[in-house]
């Protein structure tokens, strides 16, 4: 249910994020106004078969597509900025983000052939912006394991909302000053009304620790490991991280190939927008690395989730077209597996140990997200009147309201929303009171949304149990048989192996058709249903098994 909208009412709708990590969208309406804060995607759950990505819905932006000001971004990763390309074919409106972030836009944009007809604008840190006769947001300088990141504080006629992005407070950060902690204690001296907070990490104690350790222990690796080849893997779009491998580099001498296709983007864009330092000599072609000795060569490459394709993955698996993993290699991976990966990390790391490498995964990674005492902090100097907890499962959502009572707001002042809910603000109360259309949109290819559940239960059926096809060739008057049964099998028994069995069925498939033909019955989606019906029977007697089947007729 759309609930009918009411004048003087802030309308908060999350399209993603929210009891899911990624897909982070959220709408804010006032009046005739919308703004829309990220625009992120996630990546498919197993039982996606063959499904690369997945979106938000934007029905709801669609229907009210004239009343949008722009998409407003806080940072550069795939979960805030990964559906653009495909959201901006249906909503052709203006971006607003930091230069790294629009930067970063830009390269997927080109891919899509979208640079051309998209509105860009770049802001700065601690710049104020304003969108329609509703809206003024000004960008506060943060911290997160990408550089450029902000959180928002989005003037609104009944009150000011904070949304923090993705965000950790760090006292030391790699590029840029830390956190403008400064700014929000000024806004919560003034009054916040809402407050949307990241709660990724908000079951973990204490605080997160700063990037700058993990260049520390670059730093000791590098030490011990100087007559060896060294490979790090880490995110694409981890700035940062990539910046003190190159700082490590630099230090022991080394050169430094990158591969992997949007890790050379992401290096090649931060490096041309001065995110990225490369020290003049260090770059080599991955063409070149053979030229070289081990101890005078660092790699760094995409697959620390194990990804098929990453190139870590395709190393690990002797199918790399330029490079191979060779016994005494030093592979470091430099993230934490994302719940569900871990598996395929697993996978990754035992192929490589077979290859004789040395694999080393113990303190290499911070997160990018604030733990308990930094999520307290940021409580503490905006006191907002509400709380929305955002940005993670149910159980992080819940947990972040927990530690918001902890904190001293009133239990009915915090809002445990799902995406489509519409949350109305006014200066008196924060409520659900109804919903919009939400949930997923799976890409698979160039295909959007054209694969749904049907097709996804399908795959399913066909991955577990296989195919059977059934071809035969009917007289199209009468029905009677003229050629066939024929009994194609894929993905269900080898047909060499299984002789007697196949033959069977076709004996099964030929009494059906001989029972339509004493019945008269012509009708071709009737023929098939008997058929199939017969046939399925057949093979679960005979197999306990339950293979997609298939019935073709050709007439004559």
């Amino acid at each position: 249910m759309v609930p009918r909208k009411a004048k003087n009412k802030l309308r908060i709708i999350p399209l993603g994020g929210l009891g899911e990590i990624g897909k982070n969208m959220t709408a804010f309406e006032y009046e005739e106004d919308i703004i829309v804060v990220d625009c992120g995607l996630a990546f498919p759950e197993d039982e996606m078969l063959g499904i690369d990505l997945v979106i938000p819905d934007v029905t709801y932006l669609t229907k009210n597509y004239e009343k949008i000001r722009g998409i407003v971004l806080t940072h550069g990763h795939e979960d805030h900025i990964g559906a653009l390309p495909y959201i901006l074919q249906e909503l052709n409106v203006p971006l607003y983000g930091t230069r790294l972030t629009i930067g970063l836009v830009e390269n997927k944009l080109k891919e899509h052939n979208l640079l051309r007809t998209t509105e860009r604008h770049n802001v700065t840190q601690g710049e104020t912006i304003k969108l329609g006769n509703s809206f003024k947001i000004e960008f506060i300088r943060s911290n997160h394991s990408i550089a450029d990141a902000v959180m928002l504080s989005i003037w609104t006629p009944v009150g000011t909302i904070i949304h923090t992005g993705d965000f950790k407070v760090d006292y030391t950060p790699i590029r840029g000053e830390s956190i403008d902690l400064h700014r929000l204690a000024e806004l919560g001296k003034k009054g916040v009304l809402a407050l949307l907070a990241d709660s990724t990490n908000v079951g973990r104690l204490g605080f997160t620790q700063s990037e700058k350790m993990v260049g520390l222990r670059f730093e000791d690796i590098f030490n011990k490991a100087q007559d060896k080849r060294i490979m790090v893997a880490t995110f694409a779009s981890n700035v940062d991280r990539v910046q003190q491998i190159i700082n490590a580099a630099d230090k022991f001498k080394r050169k430094v190939a990158i591969i992997g296709r949007s890790m050379v983007n992401v290096a090649k864009t931060a490096s041309e927008l001065g995110y990225l330092d490369i020290p003049e000599g260090t770059l080599i072609d991955v063409n070149d690395v053979k030229r070289y000795n081990d101890e005078q060569i660092v790699i760094i490459m995409t697959g620390s989730q194990g990804e098929p394709m990453a190139a870590l993955s395709r190393m690990a698996a002797s199918e790399h077209r330029q490079l191979e993993i060779k016994p005494g290699d030093v592979v470091i991976l430099s993230s934490t597996p994302i719940p569900g990966n871990e598996k395929t990390v697993s996978k990754v790391v035992n192929e490589l140990a077979k290859k004789g490498a040395t694999v080393i995964q113990e303190d290499t990674h911070v997160s990018g997200h604030a733990a308990q005492e930094e999520l307290k902090l940021i409580h503490a100097l905006v006191r907002p009147k509400y709380f929305i907890p955002v940005h993670g499962e149910y159980r992080h959502l819940q947990k972040h309201a927990e530690l918001a009572v902890e904190m001293g707001m009133p239990k009915d002042n915090i809002v445990l929303a799902s995406v489509g809910d519409v949350i109305e603000l006014t200066r008196e109360s924060c409520k659900i009171t109804g919903t919009v259309p939400s949930g997923q949109i799976l890409v698979d290819g160039l295909g959007v949304g054209d694969v749904g559940n049907i097709v996804l239960r399908d795959r399913k059926h066909l991955s577990q149990d296989g195919l059977l096809i059934v071809v035969m060739t009917l007289e199209r008057e009468s029905g009677i048989v003229v050629a066939g049964p024929d009994i194609i099998s894929r993905g269900f028994v080898y047909v060499r192996e299984a002789e007697n069995l196949m033959d069977a069925a076709r004996v099964v498939v030929r009494k059906a058709l001989d029972r339509c033909e004493t019945k008269h019955i012509v009708e071709w989606s009737q023929i098939k249903t008997i058929v199939k019906d017969d046939l399925k029977e057949f093979v679960w007697q005979k197999t306990k098994r339950s293979p997609m089947i298939l019935p073709i007729i050709m007439e004559v």
